[in-house]
């Protein structure tokens, strides 16, 4: 896969969060490392809606693990879980909302091997770590991109994984997955 990409332009990023992350399936995550490319079609996300969202880590307000996540739209938001795995959001809405997509499942479009069906397991297959915390996604080493031969597809809405402690938050249908998609982590 090697045509001409280009990044998706910040106005994507400054829209209300669920309309991101249902935007973001089917988008093309890039990430240029030592000279080669690594690409994958975006298959399932969970959208974090703000520090309302009790399953959002804004929720705890502005800290140094979160400065990203209240950051400019359009930067990516990498943290650490269970001491072994990255996991990587997109920064939404305006600077100071404090809200974010979570890439959780990937199908492998070039240059990756391991399983990507999961946010850590998709990190790191990218090469994806916390040296990219920050990351502005309109440059030309990690970003989000068109897909240069879009295929239809349903989108299915459930509750996010693993936020029971949010209380009503955890059965909020915030996380949207391409229908029927061999590479998303849990149906």
């Amino acid at each position: 896969m090697r045509p001409l990409m280009r990044p998706l332009p910040r106005s994507f990023y400054d829209r209300p969060t669920e309309l991101v992350a249902h935007d973001l399936l089917g988008k093309i995550l890039v990430h240029r490392v030592n000279g080669e490319q690594r690409c994958g079609r975006i298959v399932e996300v969970e959208a974090y809606v703000g520090p309302h969202d009790l399953a959002a880590h804004t929720s705890r307000g502005l800290t140094k693990r979160t400065q990203a996540m209240f950051g400019p739209p359009g930067h990516a938001y990498i943290y650490l879980i269970y001491g072994i795995y990255h996991c990587m959001n997109v920064v939404t809405e305006r600077e100071g909302h404090g809200s974010g997509v979570l890439l959780r499942a990937l199908e492998p479009l070039c240059g990756l091997s391991g399983n990507t069906r999961g946010p850590g397991l998709l990190s790191r297959a990218m090469g994806i770590d916390r040296s990219l915390y920050g990351a502005d996604l309109c440059g030309d080493t990690l970003f989000l991109t068109q897909d240069p031969a879009p295929q239809p597809f349903e989108i299915v809405r459930r509750p996010r994984i693993g936020v029971a402690y949010a209380g009503a938050w955890a059965d909020a249908a915030l996380r949207f997955l391409i229908g029927g998609n061999p590479y998303v982590s849990r149906k």
